[in-house]
């Protein structure tokens, strides 16, 4: 397949209209005929001084220069916190992207988005310059990347271009898990049993479950950085510490990050307002959890409502 022409967002006859028009209303620049970068707003906020976003806090990323992409749109999950229009399913293509393809796409679509901020009166141009070589791929947009059947050979390719990476996974594909190697591994696990990982997460098959407890196993044995994210939403999985706590030790991660649910998206038309957990609540449950684990609460971002457990007391960057 071609790649795409810097000024062509989105490719023609790849995805339906109504679905090109629901991402390109949330800001998703189409890369290939099935991949998407979005710009990260804290990727702008840095530009112009205005902070960092938490992982930036947590793992020392620079946040202006982070590719937020996705090698693939759909999902095997529908989860009620998602803030994108899961509703719409995305079908699978019949022909994949290449990774190397994906990767110079992403590339050049970032630093075409980014250019545009060295014409603000309040932009740091050495951090705006900075930004047109990015060294960061967040792959973690949109969909599961573990969908994509070269993710591992995707990530290798940022890596031989210089990028770190971050692979953000819903843990339903262990066999994938298993054989990727990015510089910074999670695992979202967003119930603490199987009868409210149906309910929250509306998967495509029930035995995904399975999957996902297979996938702790075998994050237990991973090589690479290892972090389990939980995003706590009020009413549906905010509860049971203790009951996370006993899956996570099955994979004896390096980090766990606690967020709360965000009012955003798609997910205000599947729950209220009062779903969103106050950061007061995240650190109660965060030291509960880290009790129970025997990790330290390392650090925490109040605007994002999101705080950090670590097995060991400093937390190094992240490095290729």
């Amino acid at each position: 397949m071609s790649t795409l022409p810097n000024n062509q967002l989105f490719p023609m006859n790849t995805l339906p209209k109504h679905q090109l028009d629901l991402f390109k209303k949330q800001g998703y620049h189409i890369v290939g005929s099935h991949g998407a970068v979005k710009p990260c707003l804290w990727s702008g906020r840095s530009i112009k001084g205005k902070g960092n976003c938490y992982k930036s806090q947590f793992y020392d990323i620079q946040s202006h220069r982070c590719i937020q992409m996705t090698p693939f749109l759909g999902c095997n999950q529908s989860c009620l916190h998602c803030w994108r229009p899961v509703e719409y399913p995305v079908d699978t293509p019949a022909e994949w992207d290449s990774p190397e393809e994906i990767v110079g796409d992403s590339i050049r679509e970032q630093r075409r988005l980014m250019s545009g901020y060295g014409g603000l009166d309040d932009a740091d141009k050495v951090k705006w310059k900075e930004s047109l070589d990015p060294k960061h791929a967040a792959i973690s947009l949109a969909g599961e990347p573990t969908l994509y059947p070269l993710l591992p050979e995707l990530v290798r390719e940022f890596h031989k271009q210089g990028l770190t990476t971050f692979v953000v996974t819903n843990g339903t594909k262990p066999d994938v898990i298993e054989i990727i190697r990015p510089s910074q591994l999670y695992m979202s696990l967003d119930a603490p049993d199987k009868e409210t990982y149906i309910h929250s997460c509306a998967p495509d098959h029930q035995d995904q479950w399975e999957r996902i407890l297979e996938s702790l196993e075998v994050l237990s044995r991973h090589p690479c950085r290892i972090a389990i994210r939980i995003t706590l939403t009020k009413g549906l999985n905010f509860k049971d510490a203790a009951g996370y706590a006993r899956l996570i030790k099955i994979a004896e991660p390096d980090f766990v990050e606690v967020k709360a649910y965000m009012h955003l998206g798609y997910s205000r038309k599947r729950l209220e307002r009062d779903a969103m957990p106050g950061h007061e609540e995240i650190l109660e449950f965060t030291s509960e959890l880290g009790r129970e684990l025997g990790y330290h609460m390392t650090d925490d971002v109040e605007p994002s409502r999101v705080a950090l457990l670590s097995k060991e007391e400093k937390v190094t960057p992240v490095t290729l």
